[in-house]
């Protein structure tokens, strides 16, 4: 099987997900841009309406038969501008196991997607063996603990493993917050945001520090660790938020450890394979951008 094998999945759609299209597409919008450029985070629950099924839609009993009777099966529900999903990604080929990818739309989401992922009715979704994980940062934890061959992403050492899930979760809870607000609006309220922002990456700056003894992030092969994939999954091409957006996130002067951590990690073949086109993602950005403030 191939890495990232796509395979287009064929369903019937429950009529209640359909909005106008004027809202959908707001929606859609809101959901997409920052899955890639941090406007939403991956445990918002958006806002949905409730789903009714058919009497002929598949229950998730028959679907983790349907996926265990093929042995190991690796599947990944996502969405290709999704930074939450390039995560999954990166950590699936780092420890080279094959997968199935199947893409998502959002504005019009999969019975497989709404099964699998009831709660949050969001991407990524990891479907092995007919069990389905959600939430990326949780997903990353099962890929490491279920294949035990290849690269590490955790650190074996309790406190080790215990500091970079923090650093992990502070730049989901606390960085893109102040990101979302700050892409979100303009005038005072951007600058606000904007400050706010720049202070919590200096935090995340100086409580990271200890992470390189010698002080510039230097990476063996592509060894990329938890927080690694985490940090490269927000910042991986930082050009792509400057010319989209009209903000430097990452300044060099301002936060050098983060801007060099982010600068050497977009250099691995491994994460130019699985970012998405520059120009693809700034044209994507943009047209979501100026939906977001009209």
């Amino acid at each position: 099987m191939l890495f990232g094998k796509q395979r287009a999945v064929a369903d019937s759609r429950s009529p209640s997900n359909s909005k106008p299209a004027m809202k959908e597409n707001f929606l859609f919008h809101n959901h997409c841009y920052f899955s890639v450029c941090f406007f939403l985070s991956d445990r918002q629950v958006e806002r949905d309406v409730t789903t009714s099924y058919k009497s002929s839609t598949p229950t998730i009993e028959k679907l983790r038969k349907k996926e265990m009777g093929e042995e190991n099966k690796v599947t990944l529900y996502g969405m290709w501008a999704s930074t939450f999903v390039w995560r999954v990604k990166i950590a699936l080929k780092i420890k080279g196991i094959p997968y199935e990818y199947v893409e998502e739309d959002l504005r019009n989401k999969s019975e497989f997607l709404l099964q699998y992922n009831p709660v949050h009715k969001k991407v990524p979704v990891l479907v092995h063996n007919g069990n389905p994980i959600a939430e990326s940062l949780i997903i990353l934890e099962y890929i490491d603990e279920t294949w035990k061959n290849g690269p590490k992403i955790l650190p074996e050492d309790p406190f080790e493993r215990a500091r970079v899930r923090f650093w992990a979760d502070f730049l989901d809870q606390q960085f893109l917050g102040s990101l979302r607000l700050a892409t979100k609006s303009s005038g005072e309220a951007h600058e606000k945001a904007m400050k706010d922002m720049f202070e919590k990456l200096t935090v995340f700056e100086e409580g990271t520090e200890g992470f390189f003894p010698n002080g510039t992030p230097h990476f063996e092969g592509e060894n990329l660790g938890f927080l690694d994939i985490v940090l490269c999954s927000l910042f991986g091409s930082p050009k792509v938020g400057e010319e989209a957006l009209a903000m430097k996130i990452i300044d060099p002067e301002r936060h050098p450890l983060v801007h060099s951590w982010a600068t050497a990690m977009n250099e691995l073949p491994v994460v130019k394979e699985t970012l998405p086109p520059h120009d693809k993602m700034v044209a994507f950005i943009q047209s979501l951008r100026g939906n977001s403030l009209d």
